[in-house]
């Protein structure tokens, strides 16, 4: 089963770690990167796309206030969510005084089947 992951952490709780810490915690990374999985960073900025009257309109802010920005995204794969969530419980935004959110992908790369 695919899980999205998307991880939650502000850069100053980052830094606040040692060294040592950061490299343990990014290795943990590393084991999600060498099982396959997508394991991204991203940048701060963010745009917000509505196009509601049929014309995009952009807004330089989230959809929600979030307690911690987005700091990075991921596709996993794990037999349940249990693994899953021993996947991501020692990777940095999950240790790092952030958060990972995981939500269970229902189709890729092709039609969802929309259930009612």
């Amino acid at each position: 089963m695919k899980f999205l992951i998307l991880a939650y952490g502000a850069e100053q709780d980052w830094l606040a770690l040692d060294r040592a810490t950061q490299d343990a915690l990014l290795a943990q990374d590393e084991v999600l990167r060498e099982r396959g999985s997508l394991v991204s960073a991203v940048q701060p900025s963010v745009t917000t796309v509505r196009a509601w009257d049929g014309a995009p309109h952009t807004s330089p802010e989230p959809v929600a206030p979030l307690p911690a920005p987005l700091a990075g995204f991921g596709v996993i794969e794990a037999a349940d969510l249990e693994e899953a969530v021993r996947l991501v419980a020692d990777t940095p935004c999950a240790r790092a005084k952030g958060a990972v959110e995981i939500r269970p992908i229902m189709a890729m790369n092709q039609r969802a089947k929309v259930v009612a």
